[in-house]
């Protein structure tokens, strides 16, 4: 197909020349700048094209299209920091975001208040070789009006993001406990963290390591981001009256053995998942809390009982991602004496649990320095660092006695929880990240 497709909320293609050319030119956001304002002077679905492929070439998130006084701004997400490619005259930028609006399925002429939209961009699986196959990737599109303007935001959803639970960089421990958990015939598993943390790519991996002609796998989501073979998924629409709880209600009926909610926010829906918990399903879903001992307590805050809580729970799963660091620049540099204070109060009672080298005033750990191949940040890529709240017996008498989040915290680490922190310690012992981006993720402890 020449250019993008007219077809409103349809299935764009980019043409291979230019998604070769992206792959070929646009290694770091330096690069992406040059190519995009090189193409200002062209068609504008070609700018378009330009910047949707150069963004999905660096694997970037989101791309944010920001209006400003004067000039207008665009920035893209890489890595989970926002970085600016370029900025331009704003005759342009209008033009370039009425271009996203028809391709979204929005309306051009409404400008003053919020829209929601979405389009997809069929990507070739090689375009080194004649294209027989393409994969799509799903673009979900925001807009709000601003004091300059709309601002659009467009969140970029690349299934080759996906990935299975091998991948997910877990420890030995972890790891083990993981895939114990998920092939349990109930309860529920609970991953938290705020928005970006990773938690939709952990459930997936998840799905898919359970994924199998035997189980019987529904999700409702919102919205559905990445589409599974073989799993039924269903998408909410609160504006229909179907919302989480009654869809959660209908998917009961349908007998299945594993199900995915995209959410907790209220009351019902933790108490129809806690309740299918109960009665012999396994069921995955995520909440918005600081760490896993602060899940229990949400739930609780929201209405439910701690009787309802403990029983149903199997594990409790709370994750950040942090950067990795380059490997084309990285180097290793002696640790400081106030770093090797941290990593030893860190790795206090983890000896013996996992690998951890010999720590002591000669111990070398990472540095970023920053380099073309990882957009001079010294960070390319991502990875989890997680924490993991096993809901034994012993946990569940401690939780029906209503126990505090600083209380449950002390009992999690007394049965041997490993933090977050300690986990991204471990991370920087192996030589992945740095202590430094730890701390910026999870904070310093």
């Amino acid at each position: 197909m020449d250019g993008i497709s007219k077809k409103i909320t349809g299935e764009v293609k980019i043409p291979v020349e230019i998604l070769k050319d992206s792959q070929k030119k646009v290694k770091n956001v330096p690069a992406l700048k040059e190519h995009l304002e090189k193409s200002f002077q062209q068609r504008l679905t070609e700018v378009v094209e330009i910047l949707l492929a150069g963004a999905i070439n660096l694997n970037a998130s989101d791309i944010h299209l920001e209006p400003k006084e004067e000039k207008s701004k665009i920035r893209v997400r890489v890595d989970g920091l926002l970085q600016e490619v370029t900025s331009l005259e704003r005759d342009l930028y209008e033009k370039i975001v009425s271009r996203i609006k028809l391709l979204s399925g929005l309306k051009l002429n409404v400008s003053d208040r919020p829209q929601d939209g979405r389009f997809s961009i069929g990507v070739p699986e090689n375009t080194e070789k004649a294209i027989t196959k393409f994969f799509t990737v799903e673009v979900r599109t925001s807009t709000l009006p601003t004091e300059y303007g709309e601002t659009i935001v467009l969140r970029i959803l690349n299934p080759k993001s996906l990935i299975n639970l091998e991948a997910l960089g877990l420890r030995e421990d972890l790891f083990a406990l993981f895939n114990k958990e998920i092939k349990r015939p109930n309860g529920m598993i609970i991953v938290t963290g705020p928005t970006g943390s990773g938690k939709t790519t952990t459930l997936y991996a998840f799905l898919k390591s359970i994924q199998s002609p035997e189980n019987k796998v529904i999700t409702i989501e919102d919205p559905i981001e990445y589409h599974l073979k073989g799993i039924s998924q269903t998408q909410v629409s609160p504006g229909k009256g179907y919302d989480f709880a009654n869809g959660l209600r209908s998917i009961m009926r349908q007998d299945p053995d594993v199900v995915l909610v995209g959410e907790i926010r209220d009351l019902e829906t933790a108490s129809i998942a806690l309740q299918a918990a109960l009665t012999g399903h396994l069921v995955f879903s995520t909440l918005h809390t600081n760490d896993a001992a602060g899940t229990i307590a949400r739930l609780q805050a929201l209405g439910e009982k701690s009787a309802n809580i403990a029983p149903a729970i199997n594990l409790v799963i709370a994750q950040r991602l942090v950067r990795k660091v380059c490997k084309e620049c990285s180097k290793k540099e002696k640790v400081s004496p106030a770093h090797l204070k941290k990593i030893k109060k860190a790795v206090k009672g983890l000896i013996g649990k996992t690998d951890i080298p010999k720590i002591d005033a000669s111990l070398e750990v990472p540095k970023a320095v920053g380099c073309k191949e990882c957009n001079f940040t010294g960070y390319r890529g991502r990875m989890g660092v997680y924490e993991a709240l096993t809901i034994d017996d012993q946990m569940e008498k401690f939780i029906l006695n209503v126990a505090s989040i600083a209380a449950l915290r002390e009992k999690a680490a007394a049965l041997g929880m490993t933090t977050m922190y300690q986990d991204g310690i471990v991370k920087v012992l192996h030589g992945i990240t740095t202590l430094e981006e730890v701390e910026r993720v999870v904070g310093e402890q």
